[in-house]
């Protein structure tokens, strides 16, 4: 071998290298600066206590301040874009609920598609609804309630939180359509005004989530027929699960985290390895089952997946009940 054919071979091998090995320098000063984490929804409601939960715990991690951005309006969607359009430098997250896998179906003109703009970066926790009722509605059970909704049919009201696409929304169509029964929507702006109305007989019966909830269970000032998970709940072991009675019924809210697409998936593992840590700490993990919320660990694939699963899951329940957006 030539002398300049040596120095051309090392020059190409050494051209190879040099991004690597800048990637590698670049993960290894990661974060370099406050990450901000930017959340659809106000202060006070149930992702945003989560991500700040974790975010203290990352803070002391990862040596960098986790920064809340409250970005509420519009389903998420302003929220959701505003990470779209972030720098993909790993240091702007979005807070991800099950609005972000609704609205792709619920929303017709998005200037973004999540699954396509949004890299998962880790799923965080999952929370069940609660199918609860008035104690003024004679229903003791599942099967009490949908002979009772059949009976009197399109008369009853059903509350959500959140308003049209929000999670309890969701829960309730998923719960009609699998159900068979009839119900009229009445949508809130947030789960606390829809609560009282519920305690004060306004409407009949709404699904919220559990953490909304679990106080005005325990207080006997709402009566719960079922969670909405597959299985019964360790928060409330009583309680059955709505699958019990409605084969198949299961409405879970699944948080995470999301980052812009092109994000170099250094990046996102090295954020993926500190949030699974974080859930794995016990202190963590009580704090969360003191809110009826479990941890729920896994890979950016994972997360994807779910993501990709509910997506589809409740498209299928916006076409059937012919849900818009407001």
């Amino acid at each position: 071998m030539t002398l300049s054919r040596r120095r051309f071979q090392g020059l190409a091998l050494g051209a190879v290298a040099l991004p690597i090995l800048s990637r590698f320098a670049w993960a290894q000063a990661y974060p370099s600066r406050p990450l901000r984490v930017v959340v659809g929804f106000a202060p006070g409601s149930g992702i945003d206590i989560l991500v700040r939960l974790m975010g203290q715990w990352l803070t002391e991690r990862l040596g960098q301040p986790f920064v809340i951005e409250n970005r509420p309006g519009a389903g998420t969607n302003i929220a959701t874009e505003a990470v779209v359009r972030s720098a993909p430098d790993g240091h702007t997250l979005l807070a991800i609920t099950p609005a972000n896998a609704i609205n792709a179906t619920l929303y017709d003109n998005l200037n973004f598609n999540f699954i396509r703009d949004i890299a998962p970066v880790a799923s965080l926790a999952r929370t069940p609804c609660v199918m609860l009722v008035n104690p003024s509605v004679p229903a003791k059970s599942v099967p009490d309630f949908i002979a009772y909704a059949k009976a009197n049919s399109g008369k009853l009201s059903m509350a959500s939180g959140g308003g049209t696409g929000s999670a309890s929304h969701m829960a309730g169509e998923l719960f009609k359509m699998m159900a068979g029964v009839e119900m009229v929507h009445v949508p809130y702006r947030g789960a606390g005004p829809a609560l009282t109305d519920l305690i004060g007989g306004q409407v009949q019966v709404m699904f919220p989530t559990m953490t909304a909830a679990i106080e005005h269970i325990r207080a006997g000032r709402l009566r719960a027929l079922a969670v909405t998970t597959a299985a019964r709940s360790e928060a409330l072991p009583d309680i059955p699960a709505a699958g019990e009675f409605v084969l198949g019924y299961e409405a879970v809210v699944t948080d995470g985290v999301g980052i812009a697409k092109s994000t170099p998936p250094e990046l996102i593992g090295i954020l993926n390895k500190a949030i699974n840590a974080g859930l794995a700490d016990p202190s963590i993990k009580a704090r969360l089952a003191s809110l009826g919320v479990t941890a729920f660990p896994g890979s950016p694939t994972d997360f994807g997946k779910h993501i990709a699963d509910e997506t589809d899951k409740w498209a299928k329940v916006i076409r059937f009940a012919g849900i818009k957006a407001d």
